[in-house]
């Protein structure tokens, strides 16, 4: 299995950002695939979660309404679109996928993380 995320960058606020995640390997009709995030000096946090059979999606309070998960079947891969960004915002943010889908994101019901992507936004 394999996760590769990609996208992030340097950003001023309000402006967008959209990441990608490419996955190889899994059974995706059984799957989820997640966006977490983790600032420097603070833990680890879900940000958004997708169901790929049938595109169910959850989203962490604070991103609601400013970031949109989506997929692309053709091209395995789950995109995050940032809009709205806030300099709150910085953070590395992981893609992970999870055979457990549930109302909410946990993070160890992930069995598989890609690598970090950066966002850094300036205020």
């Amino acid at each position: 299995v394999q996760l590769q995320a990609s996208g992030g960058g340097l950003v001023q606020a309000g402006g967008s950002l959209r990441l990608s995640c490419a996955a190889s390997g899994l059974p995706f009709s059984s799957f989820a695939v997640g966006w977490f995030r983790q600032a420097p000096g603070k833990e680890r946090e879900p940000v958004a979660a997708i169901k790929w059979s049938g595109g169910i999606t959850h989203y962490a309070d604070s991103v609601k309404g400013r970031f949109t998960i989506s997929r692309d079947n053709a091209k395995n891969t789950i995109y995050l679109q940032m809009n709205d960004l806030k300099p709150e915002d910085t953070a590395a943010y992981y893609c992970a996928a999870t055979a457990v889908w549930r109302a909410a994101i946990i993070a160890s019901d992930y069995n598989y993380w890609g690598q970090g992507t950066e966002v850094t936004v300036s205020s």
